[in-house]
């Protein structure tokens, strides 16, 4: 039972950790968006795309200029249908709503959408890892205990009926 609610209560946290992460907002390339941005939820921007491509993107508005920065190794997220590629990460120096544009030079189906950076579901990962161990161990360490009670006590008793009969 309690490996049950360990696997359980993993696979919940992993799917709301990757629906946390995947982009709420989408758009074309070459499209404008406006889009709220919060520097403490640590948003990034995400390329769905069949090909490889060569983009470029820029953001202005907001309380400050944000800046882009790349990526550092390939970090995907599977949302439904769509592979997700982190590419770059918003440096926003306050929270409000900024201008983003994406474009890409090659004629390919492209969309760009606007998540939240991968680092930032560790937490959510580490607890959902510990819950698929710690539960089901938690379980197994007092089904142990139970059964040398159990143990205990019939050989209490099977002491106590020798001595009697």
């Amino acid at each position: 039972m309690c490996a049950v609610a360990g696997v359980v209560i993993f696979a919940t946290g992993l799917v709301s950790t990757v629906s946390e992460l995947a982009p709420t907002r989408t758009f074309a390339s070459g499209e404008s968006v406006t889009v709220p941005i919060d520097p403490a939820n640590k948003p990034a921007i995400y390329i769905a795309s069949d090909t490889a491509v060569n983009y470029e993107c820029a953001i202005s508005g907001g309380p400050g200029q944000a800046r882009l920065a790349k990526t550092t190794g390939t970090q995907t997220v599977t949302d439904g249908n769509a592979v997700w590629e982190q590419i770059l990460v918003i440096n926003a120096p306050g929270k409000g709503d900024y201008q983003l544009t994406c474009t890409n030079q090659e004629q390919a189906t492209v969309r760009y959408g606007v998540g939240r950076e991968l680092t930032s579901a560790a937490g959510g990962i580490a607890g959902g890892v510990a819950a698929l161990f710690l539960i089901p161990g938690a379980g197994l360490l007092i089904a142990i205990a139970g059964t040398v009670v159990v143990l205990v006590r019939r050989s209490g008793s099977r002491k106590r009926l020798a001595v009697s009969g």
